[in-house]
C-alpha cells in the first residue's frame, strides 16, 4: 500500500543548491519508479542549536509516495551521507 510521506533534510551549509539537488535525486531514486517527489528548498538557515559543530544548515523539504518496504533502504542511505546533518521522515496526513 502506497502512503504519502514527508521528509525534512538539514544539510551542511557548505553545500550549494546544485550539490543538494544531486543528493536528493540520488536519495529519491531509492524509493521506486515514480515516487512523485515534490521538493521545496528553504535554503541556508541558522540552526536552533549546534549540530556536529555547525551553526547553519541548508534546509530542504520533500513530499513523496512510497510503500513501507522502501523506507529502510532509503533511511540507511540518508544515515550514510556525511553531509546530511539531520533528517526526519513522517507520514503526511492531509
Amino acid at each position: 500500500m502506497t502512503r504519502q510521506y514527508e521528509v525534512v533534510y538539514i544539510f551542511d551549509s557548505a553545500l550549494e543548491e546544485p550539490a543538494v539537488t544531486e543528493r536528493l535525486v540520488r536519495f529519491h531514486a531509492l524509493l521506486g519508479e515514480d515516487p512523485g517527489v515534490n521538493v521545496t528548498h528553504w535554503g541556508k538557515r541558522t540552526l536552533a542549536y549546534t549540530i556536529k559543530r555547525k551553526e547553519t544548515g541548508y534546509y530542504a523539504i520533500a513530499q513523496f509516495n512510497a510503500t513501507a518496504d522502501k523506507l529502510p533502504e532509503f533511511e540507511r542511505a540518508l544515515k550514510l551521507d556525511e553531509a546530511l546533518l539531520r533528517f526526519l521522515v513522517v507520514i503526511a496526513e492531509d
